[in-house]
């Protein structure tokens, strides 16, 4: 039989395709991480680097996939009737939960600090969340509850070995019998949403330092912890609680879910309405300071908003890259093409800014406070607003391959917007920047400090910080214009860490795109100069 004939029922050969970017080591070949990590946590080398190779693997980055396909289920009931609020979860999901407890990125920096730990779990999460986004909400609250708790050694003792543990432990029971345990916060509610002041959430003592929670919760994530920080109303005002899901006595609390919310993004992770049916809490901090006493989580969660949006912001562009670096299009490859690769090596820069910043502040967190309390909520307000734009534009680079479901960049696409509105959306952040401002005028002089450090090493560095400090100079109109203070503050930090950390032809690419630019920033617009080229290559995945 002649080969025409084996093969007449074939249209075409599949040339000029792409191969997935999968199966390598997502660390190693992260340049700029790589060097950070080097810098301030140079003895987790060989462990990222042994993780990285982990979370490259096809098979463990497929799990991202399986887990968003195939989103939570939520049962009230069991088939007998009894109450059980189960939310179900594909086993790719708990797999992703598994890895992520047993590697520490709920606990390390709080049961194992050293210099560089806060940098060292930031450089895993960010490399997770490259593999899924979802799943981390319940480890972040879980990691960021610990300051919290701390404020109260009985429950300290209690809670925080199981929190700790590097053992996850899914089952719907008691805490008390389980090998590990999760955190939840529980927040938000109807009429309040961000002011959290506006909360009807009532808590009545019931002695021993008990109470009991009545209210409801309009946004509880995630449900399947096994207790929830919660704020309510005592007589003295506004205060945190500790709910537990199960009492010690092996019966159910009084914490019911109503039903799970349908997100646009973030489609892995379940969150939920839930009753709070006279639900027993325990007392964290004094009453009437709930807020002060739950801010510390807050900062920590709005800190891992910027690691989230760092790390889907790398993932965009190597997969933008990589695509770019197997296509061709009117006979030369899109990576050699000097439109596509301006715009390919301008994504790259966004990323490592978004790294080079969210690093620096990690330092800031093992102890330069007044830095880390402006830097977090400007970190948090520019980085997590940067990743929607950026993740399109990726998937523009990418065509119409990277508009489908089966592309890694939908997914990215609809998780964009989730960090910037998550922990406060872009308005709270710049009003917390203000307060930072306003009541502790240190913060502003860490600022400054920390930027002139590099002083002389960009002139267009250089004068954006001297008109921002004409400009903040006795400004009375901070509220009204927020914004463009914030824009220009997160900048300038963002700007300062790469100086400090990049190499100097990246570093002054990105100074000259992002405080030269004529109007709004739109990708791909790079002065002359620019190796773009050499940025790119920094970049490439593989």
């Amino acid at each position: 039989m002649s080969a025409f004939a084996e093969n007449h029922l074939s249209t075409h050969e599949v040339v000029n395709q792409p191969h997935a970017l999968a199966d390598y080591n997502l660390f190693e070949s992260d340049a700029a991480l790589r060097e950070r990590v080097a810098e301030a946590a140079p003895w987790a080398l060989d462990d990222l680097a042994r993780f990285g190779a982990q979370a490259g693997r096809a098979d463990y980055l497929e799990l991202g996939a399986l887990a968003n396909r195939h989103i939570p289920e939520f049962d009230t009931h069991d088939r007998y009737g009894r109450r059980v609020d189960l939310v179900r979860f594909h086993p790719a999901y708990h797999e992703l939960m598994r890895v992520a407890i047993a590697e520490g990125l709920a606990a390390s920096p709080w049961d194992k600090p050293r210099p560089g730990a806060h940098v060292a779990r930031a450089a895993k999460f960010y490399m997770q969340t490259e593999v899924e986004a979802g799943h981390l909400c319940p480890i972040t609250m879980t990691f960021a509850a610990t300051p919290s708790l701390k404020l109260e050694p009985a429950l300290a003792a209690e809670w925080l070995p199981r929190i700790h543990s590097r053992t996850y432990d899914p089952a719907n029971a008691p805490a008390a019998t389980k090998a590990g345990a999760t955190i939840g916060m529980a927040m938000t509610e109807k009429q309040g949403g961000s002011d959290v002041r506006a909360n009807t959430t009532r808590a009545r003592s019931i002695g021993d330092g008990l109470y009991e929670i009545t209210g409801h919760k309009f946004f509880v994530s995630a449900p399947m912890c096994d207790a929830f920080l919660t704020l309510a109303q005592t007589e003295a005002g506004i205060t945190c609680f500790l709910s537990p899901r199960w009492l010690p006595d092996g019966t159910k609390n009084g914490v019911e879910f109503v039903r799970l919310k349908r997100k646009m993004g973030n489609a892995s992770n379940a969150s939920s309405e839930t009753e709070w049916r006279g639900a027993i809490g325990r007392r964290i901090g004094p009453e009437g300071r709930g807020v002060a006493t739950i801010i510390e989580m807050v900062a920590m969660t709005r800190f891992d908003c910027m690691i989230g949006s760092s790390g889907g912001m790398r993932r965009a562009a190597a997969e933008a890259i990589d695509h770019a670096s197997q296509r061709s299009a009117f006979g030369t490859k899109l990576v050699d093409q000097p439109i596509m690769r301006a715009v390919l090596a301008d994504l790259a820069l966004e990323a490592e800014g978004a790294l080079a910043l969210t690093l620096r502040l990690a330092q800031a967190l093992d102890g330069e406070r007044a830095l880390a309390r402006l830097g977090l909520p400007l970190g948090k307000y520019w980085i997590c607003k940067r990743v929607p734009q950026h993740a399109y534009e990726a998937m523009e680079c990418i065509g119409g391959s990277g508009v489908m479901e089966d592309s890694p960049m939908a997914r990215l696409y609809r998780e964009g917007p989730v960090n910037a509105i998550w922990e406060g959306s872009g308005n709270v952040q710049c009003l917390d920047v203000l307060r930072a401002i306003q009541k502790s005028p240190e913060t502003l002089e860490a600022y400054f400090t920390e930027v002139g450090a590099v002083r002389g090493e960009s002139a267009a560095l250089d004068a954006h910080v001297e008109a921002l400090k004409g400009d903040l100079t006795g400004a009375n109109d901070f509220e009204a214009r927020a914004r463009d203070f914030c824009d220009r503050l997160a900048l300038g930090l963002q700007t300062a860490a790469m100086i400090r950390t990049a190499p100097g032809h990246v570093a002054d690419a990105f100074a000259r795109t992002r405080l030269e630019s004529r109007g709004a920033h739109h990708y791909g617009v790079l002065p002359s100069g620019v190796d773009d080229a050499a940025i790119v290559r920094r970049a490439a995945a593989r």
